[in-house]
């Protein structure tokens, strides 16, 4: 063996997330209806932050890009996954695993590069409101997305540049429902310690870094708001509990994967799961239903949708 091209796998079985066909049944309902729920909820932020007026803000640009990136994360193992709960033999083959590990590690730290600059960005309306419009200006929107996605694509590259070049000569078997890269690893016919090693602390320094860094920066602010108390406040408060809530949902299972790995236990695949289906589902729900001003604009949209239903 001497890399990648000669290896003989070209493809992988997953074991998926449980035996039970019972419990396959529940789970096949649940992701299916958080799926198109997910998708339906982010599309529909999307297309009322760029037709409403009202929400042409920094802060609602990055909402809607945020459920861009929920998009994506919710359709890399979504749809796949539910596809294979129908399956006794769930397969992907070696370049869509490839594909997998490229696309989850990409959107997944463009996700923590946005929920930075949404903190950011509230950082300013609260604690600098005089200068917020000069500070959070289109130009600065703009360079915050190019360095998330940038950012994004460069880690996903260094994460596949670990494994592009390594022998796979069997076993194929996944213990996941998904392309997992530390899994994957332990598949190589060679000694991948190191390299497990490097995985393991590059994606647990990125994840512990911007955790920590943004529940230091949210409790700043909090401590702001409450020796500024002013009408506004309430509003403030209530903007700010949505973040903190999306933080903790996303970095909560991802932490757990990456900084406390557990190679045969079944907790990281519900975790995975939760990241997966459920995060982009609930990322949607708290922002509209904590935020009056995202409410009244879908009330909108429906109106601007049924009024063009009727016309044509």
């Amino acid at each position: 063996m001497e890399g990648g091209n000669h290896s003989v796998v070209s493809e992988f079985v997953l074991l998926g997330l449980t035996c039970s066909w019972e419990i396959q049944l529940i789970l096949l309902v649940f992701s299916s209806v958080l799926y198109v729920a997910s998708m339906t909820g982010n599309i529909l932020i999307m297309f009322s932050v760029t037709t409403d007026p009202h929400l042409h803000t920094p802060m609602y640009f990055l909402l809607a890009s945020l459920s861009f990136i929920d998009l994506g994360v919710c359709s890399v193992c979504g749809p796949k996954m539910i596809y294979d709960l129908f399956r006794k033999r769930k397969v992907i083959s070696f370049r869509g695993c490839i594909a997998q590990i490229f696309f989850i590690h990409f959107l997944g730290v463009t996700e923590i590069m946005l929920l930075i600059a949404m903190a950011f960005d509230r950082y300013v309306a609260i604690c600098k409101p005089l200068h917020y419009l000069t500070i959070m200006s289109p130009r600065m929107c703009i360079l915050f997305m190019a360095a998330a996605w940038a950012f994004g694509i460069s880690h996903s590259l260094f994460q596949l540049a670990l494994i592009v070049n390594l022998p796979f000569c069997g076993p194929n078997i996944l213990d996941s429902f998904y392309c997992d890269l530390p899994r994957l690893l332990r598949l190589a016919c060679t000694d991948t310690y190191r390299l497990q090693f490097i995985v393991i602390a590059n994606n647990g320094l990125i994840c512990v870094v911007s955790f920590f860094a943004l529940v230091i920066g949210y409790i700043f602010i909090l401590v702001t708001v409450w020796k500024h108390s002013s009408g506004g406040s309430s509003k403030a408060l209530s903007t700010l509990s949505a973040h903190i809530t999306v933080v903790l949902l996303f970095f909560g299972p991802i932490m757990f994967i990456y900084t406390w790995p557990h190679p045969n236990s079944q907790m990281d695949k519900f975790l995975a799961l939760s990241d997966a289906v459920l995060t982009p589902f609930l990322n949607p729900v708290i922002y509209t239903f904590r935020n009056k001003e995202m409410k009244a604009a879908i009330k909108r949209s429906f109106r601007q949708l049924v009024i063009v239903r009727k016309i044509s």
